[in-house]
């Protein structure tokens, strides 16, 4: 089946032979798709909390937090390219020598360019562009406006200028402040200092592109002394990269293994799913989880860090219930009592049902991976959301759903998802030890059927790629789970780059 040279490319990848044959069986017979039976909703599967049970939440972190080790882990590898689509297709279509501007931008499709022409100086990169483009261009500002136009967006995208669509999405200015601007990747950092700090210190992971960490190292190096003064917080940052050995082969459309025009296999990263190995190496006793592109400005930090309070303090409650159950459990002969507690604990908060109240049963349930989710009601976004779903030996538990895992060809299925009302920005709080403090193998929990084989092409031509069980997902499908309702401004990414002039990403 490989070649010698497919042999050893296949070593020096860190990969092996046996799991390749797995994948190409995977490909073969496809990944069977979720089962959804239902929607979560609040107070079926979500839990809502009054303003009370907030407060109370968000005090018992406040009181718990210095004793406690904090990490927040921000998956940070994705580039700006997607940010700027319609961009890129302005440098193509726009012929500035021949096209009439105002014509062209009032053309349906060019909606998105409308927008963002109109509200330029809005974005925080402006007055970076503009300077380039007068020192580089002699009169620019007398420049037609279509070609001003055109000069400013290949300015910000392309090698000869500021290269944004090459930059990391975390690095591209966000939100100005008087004369200087913020990245993502720095709001990150303010953020922190408000939910995840613990005696002073806020410790941050980035996982990153391997080509960008220098690039990350050297902003925090420009922006550390501003944001350790502003905030009163010392910072300390770790980064990692996607593991090679995580990466998954490419088949053909036929899934045939695929080779290059070199006869080399093609490999290909395994989405963010992937990511559950770098997880797996960083330890805490309450981890948040966040996308690097869900940030506002500073002017609406506080109402953030109240939620993730809220969601932290859910955690450790529900921490110090499991614990004492898993420890009463650990003795030699538990209760009667002590069983049917657990056993009403099990459903009435974890929300799962069990075959039986025996010890060992008990204790399969209560000893896993701790997640309380953020979930924001349905705005159409999209994205997967909170479902409760039947895994093959018919067990039911809540999940959080990626689309693609779901049979939309089904009827049925497809009303499901209709019926949804909320969805998953991934807002995460986890608690990944056990009772003694002992950090959980988390590999041990994911789901390996959770996957899904998406279309790709390579050079024009059609290829398959397998995505491993997303992180929040399918590698997280044995943790124990419990839905929160969080308001809708705790979610705000920036998927285009128009996104920026939402009133939450212009600061006051």
């Amino acid at each position: 089946m490989f070649t010698e040279k497919n042999l050893q490319q296949i070593k020096n990848h860190g990969l092996s032979v046996v799991n390749l044959v797995k994948q190409l069986q995977i490909f073969k017979e496809g990944i069977p798709f979720a089962n959804i039976v239902e929607p979560a909703s609040a107070d079926n599967g979500i839990k809502v909390f009054s303003e009370k049970e907030q407060q109370h939440f968000a005090s018992l972190f406040e009181s718990e937090k210095d004793r406690l080790d904090l990490l927040k882990f921000v998956p940070a590898s994705g580039a700006a390219t997607r940010m700027f689509k319609f961009l890129h297709q302005f440098l193509e279509n726009f012929d500035f020598e021949n096209d009439q501007i105002e014509a062209f931008l009032q053309k349906e499709e060019n909606q998105n360019l409308r927008i963002f022409f109109n509200a330029i100086e809005k974005f925080a990169f402006s007055a970076l562009v503009s300077e380039k483009l007068e020192k580089k261009y002699s009169g620019y500002d007398n420049f037609e406006k279509g070609k001003k136009y055109y000069l400013f967006v290949k300015e910000m995208l392309e090698e000869t200028g500021l290269n944004f669509s090459n930059t990391p999405k975390g690095l591209v200015p966000f939100h100005k402040y008087d004369e200087n601007y913020a990245t993502a990747f720095g709001e990150q950092l303010y953020e922190a200092a408000f939910y995840a700090e613990a005696n002073g210190i806020a410790n941050l992971h980035f996982t990153v592109s391997e080509g960008h960490e220098k690039k990350f190292k050297k902003r925090f190096d420009e922006v550390k002394d501003i944001v350790e003064n502003r905030t009163g917080v010392r910072f300390n940052i770790s980064y990692s990269f996607q593991k090679k050995e995580t990466d998954t082969i490419a088949v053909t459309a036929e899934n045939d293994i695929f080779f290059d025009e070199n006869g080399d296999l093609l490999f290909r990263p395994s989405g963010h799913g992937a990511l559950l190995e770098n997880l797996n190496d960083v330890d805490a006793d309450i981890i948040f989880i966040k996308n690097i592109d869900n940030v506002v400005s500073q002017n609406y930090v506080e109402t953030i860090a109240f939620q993730k309070k809220v969601l932290a303090g859910k955690l450790i409650l529900l921490q110090q219930q499991i614990f004492k159950f898993t420890e009463k459990l650990q003795s030699e002969n538990p209760s009667d009592e002590i069983l049917k507690n657990a056993s009403e604990f099990i459903s009435e908060e974890l929300k799962i049902q069990i075959s039986s109240a025996k010890k060992e049963t008990l204790l399969k349930v209560l000893e896993r991976p701790i997640r309380i989710c953020g979930v924001v009601e349905n705005t159409g976004a999209p994205g997967g959301g909170p479902f409760l779903i039947k895994d093959k030996d018919g067990k039911l538990s809540y999940q959080i759903v990626e689309m693609s895992q779901i049979d939309h060809e089904n009827l049925q299925k497809g009303q499901l998802v209709d019926k949804a009302t909320h969805f998953n920005p991934v807002d995460l709080v986890c608690g990944v030890r056990n009772y003694k403090g002992e950090k959980y193998n988390l590999l041990k929990f994911s789901d390996p059927d959770a996957g899904f084989i998406s279309l790709k092409s390579y050079q024009g031509k059609p290829i398959k790629a397998l995505e491993l069980p997303g992180l929040w997902n399918g590698a997280m499908a044995n943790w124990n789970t419990v839905f929160v309702e969080v308001p809708l401004i705790t979610f705000n990414p920036v998927k285009t780059v128009n996104d920026l002039l939402s009133e939450v990403h212009q600061p006051k």
